[in-house]
């Protein structure tokens, strides 16, 4: 039996990223799936682990971690065997940490903005907030674009590609869901191709939120 458990929730981008890091580098797990409707992630044996109520989480021979960026670190530190997801010479290294800080701070905000005014458009969001966050994952996008290194983010695979993935893909459901919530092409060439090229690994589609389905 995996003596790592993670805990998971289907849609989360970032228990999605421990997801494909856990698979990248070949790491046995076993996984709990929770509940947000249900309420699983509020439940007091669960909160004992994270007490802010969020996923993911792992357990690894007692030891429990929650955020994800520092679980991915950790799961480099303690497996430093398997695939690599950081380079191994620090500057190329600070490089991808820096796109993993940029992820969180500046593309998950804009993903959430946009994707919560749009489901919430018919209650009562206007056209002016609705424009505006579009405008501002368009910009934000339009970096990333001229950021794309090679076949992937920074060159090589790193953990770089799995961060901002799980982003993309929730505005692409967005999109798909809702017509005309961007405009066509908004991923530039480059982007668009990163894209495609991550939607094709076997551990993508592995992990695939099971919801989407």
């Amino acid at each position: 039996m995996a003596s790592l458990t993670f805990y998971y929730g289907s849609g989360s981008p970032y228990a999605w990223r421990v997801w494909l890091a856990l698979e990248h580098k070949g790491i046995p797990y076993e996984m709990k799936t929770l509940s947000f409707d249900a309420g699983d992630n509020k439940r007091p044996d669960f909160l004992a682990f994270n007490p802010r109520g969020l996923v993911p989480v792992i357990i690894d021979d007692g030891f429990v971690l929650y955020e994800s960026a520092v679980i991915v670190e950790y799961l480099e530190d303690t497996r430093p065997q398997s695939p690599r997801l950081f380079a191994a010479e620090p500057r190329e290294r600070a490089l991808q940490r820096r796109l993993v800080r940029e992820v969180d701070q500046y593309v998950a905000p804009a993903v959430m903005k946009f994707a919560t005014l749009r489901r919430a458009a018919a209650s009562g969001s206007s056209e002016e907030q609705i424009d505006g966050a579009t405008t501002d994952l368009g910009k934000e996008l339009a970096r990333w674009e001229r950021m794309v290194a090679g076949d992937y983010l920074a060159g090589a695979f790193s953990v770089a590609d799995i961060t901002l993935y799980p982003q993309v893909a929730i505005a692409q459901r967005v999109v798909t869901r809702l017509k005309g919530a961007l405009p066509d092409g908004f991923l530039g060439p480059k982007l668009g191709a990163w894209t495609r090229r991550m939607e094709a690994l076997p551990m993508t589609r592995k992990t695939w939120p099971p919801h989407w389905k």
